[in-house]
């Protein structure tokens, strides 16, 4: 079955590209999973890629000590070399942190152990060098976006209304919105209805291991050493670093037939995959090691998506092209829709 042969469209598609002050409305359904049945049902072997991969909990430890033995070493050389903390961090800590925040990810998609307390563990023990907790608030919200994708009430991936307002067209504004990403996507939750309530006894364990972690790393090695690890995260995460583009290229869209890109590039390798997101999105429980295997395996369903070459690329484009914008983004819910109605 060709992807022209399974028409996506047939439900209704967004409207018009995004407006000066409102979001792309649609009444589309989701497309992934109606790729995923059409996927499924001409190649039923695909199937066999769903699971689980442990090796990303060794992958994961790994990348944890060595995050440790760098603040260890920056620590070492103490304050004075702030500015040799903050480039190893741009340089090499934003990789390492990223990558860890993609087990994260699989680990909220329950794609390491069959456990789910076990996946749970690998993600705090993912979330130690980001300095603050992140991993059981990331689960708590992401399933949401999954089910309910692009859908203001109900996924914290697209930017509330008054961050579009405020930063979403300048240059600058759209400058300091990546630099500050981390803090914009925690005022979102908020917003959320139905989402599973934060601070349940998974959300405090996580709390108490960073802090542990973080006290450990400050009386062993220094300030110096925390910095490190605060700026690794920063930049993994936005911090205008080009893997912050990686954000944009996932949902941001300047056609709106089509809501959810891909980037095939060789950063993958040191991002674990993440650039696969419309593979993710169709099977969001095959792991992360298994997704260029899927892509593989049903070519004919993503040949001719529109993908993205660059995350450099894709955030110069992103702050100073004046057609993106932070409402660049497709939206099915019921505001977006009667507002639609009405123009």
């Amino acid at each position: 079955m060709s992807l022209q042969a399974f028409d996506f469209g047939s439900v209704g598609a967004p409207q018009s590209a995004a407006r000066e002050n409102s979001f792309i409305p649609t009444a589309a359904k989701r497309p992934h999973p109606l790729r995923r049945r059409a996927i499924l049902a001409a190649h039923p072997e695909v199937e066999a890629l769903i699971g689980r991969d442990p090796i990303t909990a060794s992958i994961t430890a790994a990348i944890v000590i060595g995050q440790t033995l760098l603040a260890a070493l920056f620590g070492y050389l103490g304050l004075g070399y702030w500015w040799g903390a903050l480039l190893a961090a741009f340089c090499i800590g934003a990789f390492a942190n990223h990558a860890l925040f993609v087990v994260i990810h699989d680990a909220t998609h329950n794609c390491v152990f069959k456990s789910n307390a076990l996946n749970k563990w690998v993600a705090i023990l993912a979330d130690l060098p980001n300095t603050v907790p992140t991993a059981m608030g990331f689960r708590c919200y992401h399933m949401k976006h999954h089910s309910h994708l692009g859908d203001y009430d109900y996924d914290a991936d697209l930017p509330s209304h008054w961050e579009a307002r405020v930063l979403g067209r300048s240059w600058y504004g759209k400058a300091a919105w990546m630099f500050f990403f981390a803090v914009f996507q925690l005022t979102r939750l908020g917003r959320l209805r139905g989402a599973v309530p934060m601070w349940g006894p998974w959300t405090f364990v996580n709390a108490a291991c960073l802090v542990a972690y973080d006290i450990f790393i400050l009386l062993c090695f220094g300030p110096n050493a925390l910095l490190y690890l605060f700026a690794s995260f920063w930049f993994s995460v936005g911090g205008l670093h080009p893997l912050g583009a990686r954000w944009l290229q996932e949902h941001f869209t300047l056609d709106p037939a089509q809501e959810t890109f891909d980037y095939y590039g060789p950063l993958n390798f040191i991002a674990l995959n993440i650039g696969y997101h419309n593979e993710h999105h169709d099977f969001p429980d095959v792991p992360w090691t298994r997704l260029p295997q899927l892509k593989q395996m049903a070519p004919e369903f993503y040949a001719d998506l529109k993908t993205h070459k660059s995350w450099a690329g894709l955030l110069l484009k992103f702050i100073f092209d004046p057609r993106f914008t932070l409402y660049c983004r497709v939206d099915r819910s019921a505001a977006a829709l009667a507002q639609a109605g009405g123009n």
